[in-house]
């Protein structure tokens, strides 16, 4: 059965940097989707960056672009977002998202399986 567990949240200074990690598990495919979502209180879920298995597509959505950048490291089977020039309109749930089928999209309704999630606070 897939499972996704978020980790590296927290609270950071407005400016500050922050690197989440989502460790898969139990994925037989040798490809899919992977991505990042978020939400803030009292918003809907918001697309914050995806990218195909192969690594050979990302998207992102234009309130994070030159800011944040998704990765992924193939041996330990992990994904991460890299969150520079935190801002606090960044804060919020952030959640891992995983999809057998690799559509660019940064609609929620792409993606069938979400990690837990974990709190961003951009606080000063």
């Amino acid at each position: 059965q897939l499972r996704l567990v978020e980790s590296g949240g927290g609270l950071v200074q407005p400016g500050g940097s922050l690197r989440l990690s989502c460790a898969i598990s139990g994925s037989t495919l040798d490809y899919y989707a992977i991505g990042w979502f978020r939400q803030a209180p009292g918003k809907e879920r918001e697309g914050v960056a995806c990218m195909d298995s192969d690594d050979d597509d990302t998207t992102y959505a234009d309130s994070v672009k030159g800011r944040f950048t998704i990765s992924r490291d193939h041996a330990k089977n992990t994904v991460f977002l890299q969150m520079n020039s935190l801002q606090p309109e960044d804060t919020g749930i952030y959640f891992c998202v995983w999809d057998k089928y690799y559509s660019g999209s940064l609609r929620p309704q792409a993606y069938s399986d979400w990690g837990q999630g974990t709190q961003v606070t951009v606080s000063s």
